[in-house]
């Protein structure tokens, strides 16, 4: 058995999950070694070629300001823009991006081959060594019982040793396709799956269970009519998703909507006893918010239609992606459902879809960094942690790559609360309640919406990138320039007066109440039918606002008192995750708390009060009495070091 030289940090799995884990290692001053099975898909949109939508753009662009990737490769493999929820308040708008696959992958891999510090390596891995509890390095599987040119003269079974290890492995543990009656092992179409490496998780110790995910088949676009199908078009100018882009690159494409019809629906129906997730071939609990079309058929059968968006996969791509028809019923099937559609009458399937099971390891064996609570070193990202999308996994991976840093430089981890970060409530929901479903983020999963808007992710979290050095000087300094011209204006709006005779022609040119004393700037944008655009043609100002910073202005006054009363409630919820719990604290014992209640805290172990108050059926009272044995114990502790 062959032994290389040794990294600081491995990751295994180049998916989005692992790409970031292995960036923010690198950037941070670590050797770091990032091994896929295949270097050509690195960076695979296995599923929707798309990233960001609702709630999960809050999370890309908080990965962006925290010095993440995955914004600026969308923004340069972006094909389409558009911002969702325009005409609701703030806290839900989303930015949602369709993207060249092909650009999406080309992209990450040369940021990956361009970092310092970070080696990528083709090889499958087959066991995580352990040293005692800590982790301490991986072995590679052997090749392929089927030889290719890309794995000729590949030996396997070496060893490579390291002080952290980051498994971000997607579907691949033990993945099973599904079409119709045929499966097959499989990661994803066209890759073989790990089967070693989910064993050798078994062996140390990990709970392990089942899940699955489904994808919709591929249609060639030259077989489709778009001529009878609605047009969807993007924002004009496209609003980039990273805060760092200056403009974009690519040409723009339209999406196309159409719908399924009663046609469609019997066609289904009729080929349920075909469809191994009603005929009981499929265990693995699939996406509840995301579901099959068999599903949303059968579920919903009082609904006469669903929408279908039809998405080029990319600019030089002959394929689109059918979203909203995800199945793994039999080919021909797939092929019948399909034209029974509008504009889809003599569509061409290029690639069926399928349902794929996977297995995953139930997130509540994580400490909040992501670590293992088993063992140390041993971190965990993405789906292999329940969760669902591109987005969930690339701030995990980000997550998990920044604390193995942290923890090899022996520096405090950096966990995100759940009032600072949509990537807090994912991190703290994943690893205090669990998931036995596939878990994907939602606005409303996030108790302070108002202040975890997707526009202020940089005022957020940049400074926190900094500090942890994934944003650069410039940056920063570029940060401190747009809060202090932020915090300027608001200033000047405040002390700025406009006599009434100025602002009634304002007011009525949007139908608003005229004022009859003079009034302040910030007073006159407070009204729901005035927009910073109008205050600045009344007053311009010399603060030097950016069109973002001026977002901003009227966001915070507009919404000031919303913005404020949430940021109370956080402020008092802040005390209970303040209240740490000692790592070794002994729950059996409190005198109160029920059996049932102990167990929970004991499997748990949460961090401190905040998140031992969110652990499903660990109640207020609960919460109280162990608020007071903590006490107890600190001042047990203090008259014991005194008596020494």
């Amino acid at each position: 058995m062959n032994q290389n030289t040794g990294y600081d940090i491995i990751i295994i799995g180049a998916g989005h999950a692992g790409c970031e884990a292995a960036l923010a290692s690198a950037r941070m001053g670590l050797t770091a070694c990032i091994f896929t099975a295949n270097l050509e898909t690195i960076g695979q949109m296995s599923c929707n070629p798309a990233i960001g939508g609702l709630a999960k753009s809050h999370l890309v662009k908080e990965i962006d300001a925290l010095g993440g990737e995955m914004a600026k490769v969308t923004d340069k493999a972006g094909i389409q823009f558009k911002v969702l929820n325009k005409s609701k308040g703030p806290a839900v708008w989303a930015t949602r991006v369709q993207a060249d696959r092909a650009l999406y992958r080309k992209y990450m891999r040369e940021a990956l081959e361009s970092q310092n510090g970070l080696d990528i390596k083709e090889e499958g891995i087959e066991e995580i060594l352990i040293d005692g509890y800590k982790v301490c390095g991986i072995i590679t599987a052997p090749p392929s019982p089927q030889p290719s040119p890309r794995y000729f003269g590949r030996e396997g079974g070496r060893i490579y040793r390291a002080k952290a290890v980051v498994v971000a492995t997607g579907t691949f543990l033990n993945g099973l396709i599904h079409i119709g009656m045929e499966n097959f092992p499989a990661g994803r179409a066209g890759e073989p799956p790990s089967i070693e490496l989910p064993q050798s998780l078994r062996n140390i110790g990990f709970k392990i269970g089942r899940l699955k995910t489904g994808t919709p088949p591929r249609l060639a676009a030259n077989s489709i009519d778009f001529s009878v199908m609605g047009l969807q078009e993007g924002d004009v100018p496209p609003p980039p998703m990273s805060l760092f882009t200056k403009e974009i690159p690519n040409p723009q494409m339209p999406c196309y909507i159409t719908y399924t019809n009663e046609i469609t629906h019997k066609i289904i129906l009729d080929n349920l006893k075909h469809s191994p997730l009603y005929s009981g071939i499929i265990k693995g609990i699939g996406p509840r918010y995301c579901p099959s079309i068999e599903d949303k058929v059968v579920k919903f059968r009082d609904k006469l239609r669903h929408q279908i968006f039809l998405e080029p996969e990319g600019i030089d791509s002959d394929e689109y992606y059918a979203n909203g028809i995800s199945t793994s019923l039999p080919r021909e099937v797939q092929l019948k459902l399909v034209r029974s559609i509008k504009g889809l009458e003599k569509a061409e399937i290029k690639k069926p879809g399928y349902a794929i099971e996977y297995d995953f390891v139930y997130p509540t064996q994580l400490n909040p960094t992501l670590e293992t609570k088993l063992i140390g070193g041993l971190f965990l990202a993405g789906q292999i942690n329940g969760t669902s999308g591109y987005e969930e996994a690339a701030a995990q991976g980000l997550i998990a790559g920044i604390n193995a840093a942290l923890k090899i430089k022996a520096r405090e981890p950096f966990i995100p609360g759940r009032h600072e970060a949509y990537i807090g409530v994912l991190i703290d929901d994943l690893v205090t309640k669990g998931t036995n479903e596939p878990y994907r983020m939602f606005t409303s999963r996030a108790e302070y919406r108002l202040l975890l808007r997707q526009d202020n992710a940089d005022l957020r979290l940049m400074e926190k990138g900094y500090g942890l050095g994934l944003i650069s000087k410039d940056n920063y300094e570029m940060l401190l320039r747009k809060k202090s011209s932020i915090e300027k204006e608001i200033k000047r709006l405040k002390s700025t007066r406009i006599k009434p005779g100025i602002i009634n022609p304002v007011l009525a040119e949007h139908g608003g109440a005229a004022i009859k004393e003079d009034a302040s700037l910030h007073q006159l944008l407070r009204r729901p039918e005035i927009r910073y655009t109008d205050i600045a043609s009344l007053s311009p100002s010399n603060n030097g606002l950016s069109q973002d910073a001026a977002g901003q202005v009227e966001i915070q006054v507009k919404y000031a008192g919303y913005i404020a009363r949430q940021a109370e409630a956080a402020v008092k919820s802040k005390k209970f995750e303040e209240k740490k719990i000692p790592p070794d604290f002994v729950f059996k014992g409190i005198p109160g708390l029920s059996r049932e209640i102990v167990e929970k805290l004991e499997e748990i172990r949460p961090v401190n009060l905040g998140q031992a108050g969110r652990i499903p059926g660990v109640t207020p009272a609960a919460v109280t009495l162990l608020m007071v044995a903590l006490e107890r114990s600190k001042k047990q502790e203090y008259r014991s070091r005194n008596s020494e």
